[in-house]
């Protein structure tokens, strides 16, 4: 009995456990260690936005490589077989003496084969060669567009949870002190020190922070989830995010000369005016079309099946059933035309034209708007970076100056000297100060990226990876 289930238990034992060692759950998987530029790349390769951008742009490269086609001649070939309604006789004749030729029933069924070749040449056609260009360098801007603007969104979705995950480190500190402080207060009960209602306030203050917590993890791992989704990973894949540097610094340059940069490298900017070259193109391609004639080269060539045969009984593809004299045709032809409809102004074609002129009106306004935007945009942005620099000095001292007004005030309501709702307040104010100093920083990250998004310059130019300054530290 032993041999019998000697092996074969052992062999359950050690499936068993290596089943055990490969089926995790999603919780016991080793989190995948990111940092931004790691994000960024993730993002870009694995997007789905980006990869439809990517086939857009792989169909308007295909059109700007082969824009000469339309010079290629249209070829075609067709073959009709007909069937006669009632049959065709060719009466005989009798010359008596000389010849005799009998009638003849010609067969219902016909067959005529054709082959054509038409090219039709116009000065619009060179035009609409430049749009195909024109359209393709377009969406390279736009592509690139997309993933400045994917790596912008991630880069401040990272820093976002960085910032979610110090507030959360921040309330499960808070939430530890204010468990020191209800053992505390129990035990100034237990000594006579302190009355019960302190000791009860103590207690709620710590149920009363179990729900925001709870709240604020559930949070963070939602928005976990959304960035897992965005690299495009499993939404419930562990990760783990690299600290950020943190460094104030005075923007190398004034207001007035990062305008002007702007104004020029923005990549908004970019793109709008890439696309106010297309609609150029088109419109120089439709006014030649309109006013200008129109050149079409034909050639056709056609052959009648012997129609004394029937094409079911006879061969196809015996060149004597083809051709002979009286059945085969076709013609070259130089064809000179211009559409006159898109010289008058009340034609759909003359509207055509007008329309188009409108709409490349609206785009250079469209141009002139985000410019004008763009240039507000980075003085503001000036302004909020400076106004962060100048602020943070006196918020890392109000940071100090409210961890001693909380310590001291703990040391006295562990001598008596203080109630339990003073200790309350100084804690809340030191929260309040980390935290408003947490977001600050991020929002100068943010902040800086933002301007590296709209100078046009590559991201990591003005903020770096690396870890965050000891104040405010994670």
């Amino acid at each position: 009995m032993i041999r019998f289930f000697g092996k074969p238990l052992a062999t359950i034992i050690i499936l068993f456990v290596a089943f055990s060692a490969h089926a995790q759950t999603p919780g016991e998987r080793e989190p995948l260690r990111l940092s931004p530029s790691d994000a960024v790349d993730m993002a870009i390769r694995n997007n789905l936005n980006l990869e439809a951008a990517r086939l857009n742009l792989d169909i308007q490269r295909r059109g700007s490589a082969f824009a000469w086609n339309q010079f290629v001649p249209t070829v075609g070939v067709n073959g009709t077989l007909s069937r006669s309604n009632w049959a065709t006789v060719v009466q005989g004749m009798d010359i008596p003496g000389i010849v005799t030729i009998p009638s003849v029933t010609l067969p219902q069924w016909n067959l005529l084969g054709g082959l054509s070749a038409e090219l039709v040449f116009s000065f619009a056609q060179i035009e609409r060669m430049r749009t195909l260009r024109e359209e393709y360098s377009a969406g390279l801007i736009g592509f690139d567009n997309a993933r400045l603007r994917m790596e912008q969104a991630v880069r401040q979705m990272y820093n976002n949870i960085l910032l979610l995950q110090a507030n959360a480190a921040l309330l499960e500190e808070s939430y530890r002190n204010t468990q020191r402080q209800a053992e505390m207060a129990e035990a100034s009960f237990n000594a006579g020190l302190a009355p019960r209602l302190t000791w009860l306030q103590a207690q709620v203050a710590v149920e009363n922070m179990r729900p925001a917590l709870n709240d604020l993890e559930s949070g963070l791992e939602t928005l976990m989830g959304n960035f897992a989704l965005v690299l495009g990973l499993p939404h419930d894949m562990p990760l783990e995010l690299d600290p950020v540097s943190f460094e104030v610094s005075v923007i190398p340059h004034d207001v007035a000369e990062l305008i002007s940069r702007a104004a020029s490298d923005n990549p908004d900017i970019h793109a709008l005016q890439a696309g106010i070259m297309v609609l150029q193109s088109q419109r120089r391609a439709l006014r030649l079309q309109h006013y200008t004639p129109f050149v079409r080269f034909g050639w056709t060539l056609s052959s009648m099946f012997d129609p004394t045969l029937d094409p079911f009984e006879n061969s196809w593809f015996n060149r004597d059933h083809w051709g002979s004299e009286g059945q085969a045709g076709g013609a070259f032809s130089i064809t000179l035309g211009w559409n006159l409809n898109g010289i008058l102004p009340f034609t759909r074609e003359g509207q055509q034209l007008r329309d188009m002129s409108t709409a490349l009106q609206i785009q250079n306004i469209m141009l002139t708007q985000t410019i004008r935007e763009t240039e507000l945009e980075i003085f503001t942005m000036i302004n909020s970076l400076e106004r962060i620099r100048a602020n943070m000095e006196v918020q890392q001292a109000t940071v100090y100056l409210a961890e001693e007004s909380f310590r001291l005030t703990e040391e006295a309501f562990r001598a008596g000297l203080q109630d339990f709702q003073a200790v309350q307040n100084a804690s809340l104010a030191l929260d309040q100060a980390r935290l408003r100093v947490l977001t600050e920083q991020f929002n100068y990250l943010n902040d800086l990226i933002n301007l590296e998004y709209s100078l046009g310059i590559p991201f990591g130019t003005l903020s770096s990876d690396g870890t965050l300054s000891d104040n405010g530290s994670m």
